[in-house]
């Protein structure tokens, strides 16, 4: 009965923090490019009361033997990277990738962050930033008196800059790719960082060969889907408080033997 109080609090702890992970999926429903997470569990170790195979009485064995179980471990916790909706803004300066890739941010340390939240800005100096004002690499810089910016398909950046009345070439988007998306560290502020898991970033030009291509005027919605999330929350509340009671009968039969003492 000890056993099973432990067993019923590893069910406690691991339904909570699967509820902590639905949470923050449903509180992102509305957050440009997020992407969901999923919690995944293992059972713990097994107590063996009888080896299977062992011998039963003088003539035969124990097909399955006795094994108990000790409860449950959160095993991961991982990003789902399918894609969400794309939605139509009219922002000259949104974009969406439409298929596999991720956009190149550089951190004020100078490292690189990855992203798929293409909601950008146009900073002081004319630089193409996030909406927290970190640039874009490759740097793309917008001059003064731009004008009908256009994006296409594979990232080339052209706006009419002052009295032109032809459009002119002044950047250009690059799209990464990695062996392993769910390997990638979540920053937050939509932002992802490399790690040993995921590999290291694969660049390339939006539309080659397995990377998606660029939507202008579009962004990327969130791939939470509610109704999976509050079908998922149910069950989850379900079954804390079934290990919760399982806590409680075995509380209720230990007092039941102590009253037999």
């Amino acid at each position: 009965m000890i056993r099973s109080l432990w067993t019923g609090t590893t069910g406690m702890n691991s339904q909570q923090l699967n509820m902590d992970v639905i949470a923050n999926n449903l509180a992102n429903v509305s957050t440009t490019g997020f992407k969901k997470s999923r919690a995944d569990f293992q059972d713990l170790m097994y107590q063996i009361l009888k080896v299977p195979g062992s011998q039963s009485s003088a003539d035969t064995t124990s097909p399955t033997g006795i094994q108990v179980g000790l409860g449950v471990r959160p095993a991961a916790v991982q990003k789902i990277f399918t894609e969400g909706d794309i939605i139509q803004t009219g922002n000259e300066l949104d974009v969406a990738i439409e298929g596999a890739g991720f956009f190149q941010v550089e951190m004020p340390n100078g490292t690189t962050a990855y992203t798929r939240a293409g909601s950008f800005k146009r900073d002081g100096d004319g630089r193409v930033t996030t909406s927290d004002g970190y640039p874009i690499l490759p740097a793309i810089t917008i001059p003064d008196g731009s004008r009908q910016i256009t994006i296409s398909e594979t990232g080339i950046v052209s706006a009419i800059i002052g009295a032109d009345s032809t459009s002119t070439e002044i950047g250009a988007f690059e799209t990464v790719t990695f062996t392993n998306n769910s390997g990638l560290t979540a920053l937050g502020r939509n932002l992802f960082v490399e790690s040993a898991a995921s590999g290291t970033a694969q660049t390339a030009i939006p539309g080659d060969d397995g990377y998606g291509t660029l939507a202008q005027n579009y962004i990327e919605g969130s791939n939470v889907n509610i109704v999976e999330e509050m079908a998922s929350m149910i069950t989850t509340q379900r079954a804390y408080e079934i290990n919760s009671k399982s806590i409680q009968t075995s509380d209720e039969m230990m007092q039941t033997t102590n009253n037999l003492v």
